[in-house]
């Protein structure tokens, strides 16, 4: 079955920078479009950035040229760099893979940025 373990959350003050990493399993990695997802409390889950089988990529406007997303198909894993972070970067960060048009989720990794 479809699995997906996310990695990389923490404490982190405003300015700095993590990788958030999510390994997948259970399917044909390559071939399928992947995201990170990121939902604040009390906030509606928010599309973060995408990036396709293709190679095509997606961000949301809030976050870019700060945040990079990249995909390593030999390990099956997608990554998101994020720098200068903001305190309003604070979310669960949610990897989701998308295989012909169902979306499968991760438990998330929390993400706060405070200082």
């Amino acid at each position: 079955q479809v699995q997906l373990v996310e990695s990389g959350g923490g404490l982190v003050q405003p300015g700095g920078s993590l990788r958030l990493s999510c390994v997948a399993s259970g399917f044909t990695f390559s071939r399928y479009g992947m995201s990170w997802y990121r939902q604040a409390p009390g906030k509606e889950r928010e599309l973060v950035a995408d990036k396709s089988a293709s190679g095509g990529t997606n961000y949301a406007d809030s976050v870019k040229g700060r945040f990079t997303i990249s995909r390593d198909n030999a390990k099956n894993t997608i990554s998101l760099q994020m720098n200068s972070l903001k305190p309003e970067d604070t979310a669960m960060y949610y990897c989701k893979a998308t295989i012909w048009g169902k979306g499968y989720w991760g438990q998330g990794t929390q993400v706060t940025v405070s200082s």
